[in-house]
């Protein structure tokens, strides 16, 4: 946010806001009260001297970076997609990190040749920092992952359409083939997640169901990683489209960074808005001259009416 906090005569703080987005004026309060406090940012926050290597990059991979595919092996990811992430890589010393619901091997299966950025994988169970050390959250029992994974066939062998992505510590259940019977898949995932518990929970996303291991999130996934360098002591953005990202749009919201939902129509905990993937790229893109074109991104005030975040899209 183009914020900037200077020491009025009388000892009071003032704040100016960039004419392009309304925010309500407590909100920025506190924001810049946690920009301070957090030392974030050791001046203010305008196009002229806000550059990358002040920002820490949180981007999202599928409905963010990527266009949603009809199975998770359909998405394609484009040689001027790679280039972008490179050169804001680059731009950030490597303060640029992909957090996903997918394994960060699948990841890097995806964007290869490119070399490996920082990444969280399945919501943040695993997390790779930007110097190769990888870390995984404590393994679920295999013999409930075994439970979940013949539940999902079952559900499969009755519903054509469906699918089941096995992330190995992860289960998904895929249905953007099979929306007729979103209803009864939906039920009948709620009654393996019954028996799972407390080892694996239940998340659900856009034409998706996925049992994973319970106690990480995408959240805790940008924590850790702002606790390392490069990512230390940056101002954060985080940008994403699905539930599993609101976890990551509260933490952010909570250090004072800038949290964007990309194509959202729901209530969220992101502050900013983007229409679509492409929007995403060219708002990206626009980074090295400042903090992006700023005209383009909604803001969502707390005062706005919205409806409640639903269970299923």
């Amino acid at each position: 946010m183009s914020i900037n906090c200077a020491r009025a005569p009388a000892g009071r703080t003032t704040l100016y806001i960039w004419q392009n987005i309304s925010y309500i004026s407590s909100l920025l309060r506190v924001s810049c009260r946690k920009v301070i406090r957090k030392r974030l940012m050791r001046q203010p926050l305008d196009n002229d001297s806000l550059h990358l290597g002040s920002l820490a990059l949180f981007l999202d991979v599928d409905g963010t970076l990527l266009e949603i595919a009809a199975t998770p092996e359909d998405v394609r990811v484009e040689p001027r997609l790679r280039t972008l992430l490179r050169s804001l890589y680059l731009r950030t010393a490597a303060a640029t990190a992909l957090i996903s619901g997918r394994t960060i091997a699948k990841l890097d299966e995806l964007f290869a040749p490119m070399s490996p950025l920082a990444a969280a994988g399945l919501h943040g169970f695993e997390r790779r920092s930007a110097t190769g050390y990888y870390y995984r959250c404590p393994l679920p029992n295999g013999a409930i992952l075994q439970v979940a994974r013949m539940g999902l066939r079952g559900i499969v062998a009755r519903y054509p359409g469906s699918l089941i992505e096995d992330k190995r510590f992860a289960l998904a259940l895929h249905y953007r083939l099979a929306q007729g019977s979103e209803v009864e898949i939906l039920r009948e995932m709620d009654l393996i997640a019954a028996r799972v518990r407390p080892h694996l929970q239940l998340q659900l996303g856009k034409m998706v169901a996925e049992l994973r291991p319970s106690g990480a999130s995408k959240g805790t996934a940008v924590q850790e990683l702002l606790r390392e360098p490069p990512f230390r002591g940056r101002w954060p953005i985080y940008i994403g489209d699905d539930l599993t990202d609101e976890s990551a749009f509260e933490y952010v919201n909570s250090v004072g960074g800038m949290s964007i939902a990309v194509g959202v129509r729901r209530a969220t905990a992101a502050r900013f808005r983007l229409p679509d993937v492409d929007a995403v790229h060219a708002w990206l893109a626009s980074l090295p001259a400042g903090l992006g074109r700023r005209s383009e991104i909604d803001a969502v005030t707390t005062n706005e009416p919205m409806q409640q975040i639903p269970l299923r899209y």
